[in-house]
């Protein structure tokens, strides 16, 4: 700091070479204080000298900093002169402090005698011994020297005129005397500075407490708004239904009279509902203002709901009677997509609810009536096979004929009557689609029974499946699922009807029983869709078309049976000649070969279903032992006495049907293995 140039030495003084006399002329030891003068101390060396009395804020800044320049680099004690010749130091005493008293005024000569006040002088050196305090760490002596503390006595003074080492010199003070003013501007300039830098802080801090008062008012306002907010909630949550209840919007009003019918209005409508049922709920309470105001209004909204709910379902249900219009796209898109509609009307106008519903079911009567009939109309231009009363087991013909359906059909491909064939892939297809209307007009080749039947069945059973779940869905919870019951029948009837006359068109004088058993086995497995589709309701349709198929088939089974009998019938009572015995074939019968291939199919289309409780299983058992009747019978007529011969027409003919069966897997056909294998047997061990 510039304090710290003053005490420092001046570049120009020189230090003097220390006074090793000048202790001399002093009888009396240093004190280390005195009376006398201030400016008389013992200052040992290494301590800091008195420092000068420099005020920053006095004007007078050049004396201060001149008296202060008389400070050299280190202790001002260390000021000596080697100069044997210089002042008297009791004359500079003198000069400085004054005469001394009289009680200690010296002798004449010069010295005075030691008294014991003397001695009885407390002396503190500080720690030094006394050659340590006479000389300093370069061995020098050291004196105490009087230095003037300004100019003008250092210009009074013999010291600093005689002496090189005085700082006061006048020529350095001028020389320095710019120099210290330039920096007392400076220091001014700093203080300055330092007081706008106070004013500036002074100012922040004011703004500081401003602020901080400002954000105490506002956690204050905070906390305040807060508890409002808590409070108005709670208030909100206690109030808010009562007051919902108790009011309509415009926009509810506006959306309901004339607003578009779509999800948007679905929404308002729910509000509406439940507002109505809420203000029905609280007008069995105690009168209320409120209610008695809203009441009104909530009934005029309901009657125009109900007003626009009926004109667009009767919209609606026009658009199913349109020509080649699909009523699932209508239901789908029209109906399911505003379900909600039919169950506000039937909480509001439940009458009304019932008309709509009747007309709906009266359009969906009429449309499935409609469109089964033309249906049935293109399946009945299918050619089909048709196998008669020639065609069964025991009938001599055994040609294959074709006739067909009526007598304005063509004559189709031969059939066979008792071969199954490909057939059966109408069982195992994957696909489950029926063929169209359009297809089934352009359709030139034949087909058996079952193709009809199957394709008429499989469109019934998917849009009643399509119905039941359209009734379910759109009706409830409206109504009970009794009553939704009710209502697909009250739909479907005329179609099942339809269905029904179908089947027994087909099946009526047909003697094709693998035919017949292949419907039994298709409505065996639409029965399981159904149940997998959980529609019961079509379970109805399935019984009654069994009931029509089974008697059928046993039917057909029967005439086998009686074919075979008549044919037994037939053969010749006597044993026949030995030339004619010798000459007859064992070759099988060509009623085993028929027999073989019709129990072939019986027991392939009843290998995954069939059991001994079925009427087939009884049916077949008869059936075979009207076969084996006559192939005993016919070894008789053929062979006469000639057993062997007899044997091995009975192993040949056992021996094909087992051929004819032993691929066919299923508890039925092993039944019927193990019956053939062991009449095999029998005879080939006979034989």
């Amino acid at each position: 700091m510039w304090l710290d140039r003053f005490a420092g030495p001046h570049p120009g003084s020189n230090p003097s070479p220390p006074n090793s006399q000048s202790r001399t002329h002093s009888p009396l030891p240093r004190r280390t204080s005195s009376a006398r003068g201030p400016y008389l101390t013992s200052q040992r060396p290494g301590l800091s000298p008195r420092g000068s009395s420099l005020s920053l804020a006095s004007s007078d800044s050049s004396s201060s900093l001149l008296g202060a320049s008389k400070r050299t680099n280190g202790s001002a004690l260390r000021q000596s002169t080697t100069v044997d010749t210089g002042p008297d130091p009791e004359e500079i005493l003198v000069r400085i402090l004054g005469p001394l008293p009289d009680t200690a005024a010296p002798e004449k000569d010069g010295t005075r005698p030691i008294t014991e006040e003397d001695l009885e002088l407390d002396f503190d050196f500080g720690g030094f011994s006394l050659r340590e305090l006479a000389t300093d760490d370069t061995g020098r002596l050291t004196a105490d020297t009087y230095k003037p503390q300004t100019v003008e006595d250092c210009r009074s003074s013999s010291v600093c005129t005689t002496s090189s080492s005085c700082t006061h010199s006048y020529n350095i003070v001028e020389r320095d005397k710019a120099k210290f003013e330039e920096l007392h501007r400076s220091i001014r300039a700093c203080d300055n500075i330092l007081s706008s830098v106070e004013s500036n802080l002074t100012s922040f801090r004011d703004d500081l407490a401003a602020v901080s008062a400002d954000i105490e008012t506002l956690q204050a306002r905070s906390t305040a708004l807060n508890v409002r907010l808590e409070n108005r909630r709670a208030v909100e949550k206690a109030l808010g239904p009562i007051v919902e209840e108790l009011s309509v919007s415009p926009m509810v009003v506006s959306k309901i009279s004339e607003g578009h019918i779509d999800e948007a209005w679905v929404k308002v409508l729910a509000d509406l509902d439940r507002r109505a049922m809420a203000q029905k709920k609280n007008s069995q309470q105690p009168s209320c203002k409120a209610l008695e105001d809203v009441g009104p209004l909530l009934e005029k909204l309901v009657l125009k709901a109900v007003e626009r709910i009926r004109d667009f379902l009767v919209a609606q249900i026009k658009a199913l009677r349109s020509p080649n219009i699909n009523a699932q796209i209508i239901q789908q898109q029209n109906f399911l997509k505003f379900k909600d509609l039919f169950s506000f009307l039937h909480r509001h106008q439940p009458v009304l609810a019932g008309e709509i519903c009747q007309a709906y079911l009266n359009t969906m009567r009429w449309y499935y009536l409609n469109q089964f009939t033309r249906y049935q109309k293109a399946l009945d231009k299918l050619k089909l096979h048709v196998l008669d009363k020639n065609d069964v087991l025991g009938h001599e013909d055994t040609s294959r004929r074709t006739t067909v359906l009526s007598g304005s059909k063509m004559a189709g491909a031969p059939h066979d009557a008792f071969n199954l064939g490909r057939r059966i892939d109408v069982l195992k297809t994957t696909n489950q689609l029926a063929i169209s209307s359009y297809l089934a007009e352009e359709d030139q080749s034949t087909h058996y029974l079952e193709v009809p039947f199957r394709h008429f069945n499989l469109a019934l059973i998917d849009n009643a499946t399509a119905e039941y779940s359209f009734l379910a869905a759109f009706f409830s919870p409206a109504l009970s699922f009794a009553a939704i019951s009710r209502h697909f029948n009250y739909i479907f009837d005329p179609v099942f009807a339809l269905g029904q006359n179908l089947t027994k068109q087909l099946v009526g004088d047909t003697y094709d029983g693998l035919g017949v058993l292949l419907c039994v086995r298709l409505n065996q497995h639409l029965a399981f869709e159904l149940q997998r589709r959980r529609v019961p309701a079509a379970d109805g349709y399935i019984n009654g078309t069994a009931m029509v198929l089974w008697p059928r088939l046993q039917s057909i089974m029967d005439a086998h049976c009686e074919s075979v009998r008549a044919l037994t019938a037939t053969l010749p009572a006597r044993a026949p000649s030995a030339a004619t015995a010798k000459a007859a074939s064992a070759a099988p019968h060509v009623v085993t070969q028929r027999f073989g291939q019709l129990l072939h199919g019986v027991l392939a289309l009843s290998a995954d279903v069939g059991g001994d409780d079925e009427p087939v299983v009884a049916s077949l058992r008869r059936l075979r032992n009207e076969v084996e009747t006559f192939l005993a019978r016919a070894s008789q007529a053929s062979f006469g006495t000639d057993k062997r011969k007899r044997d091995r027409f009975l192993y040949n003919n056992y021996s094909l049907i087992l051929t004819i069966i032993s691929d066919v897997s299923g508890k039925l056909a092993s039944e019927e293995q193990e019956h053939f294998e062991a009449l095999k047997t029998n005879y080939q061990e006979i034989g």
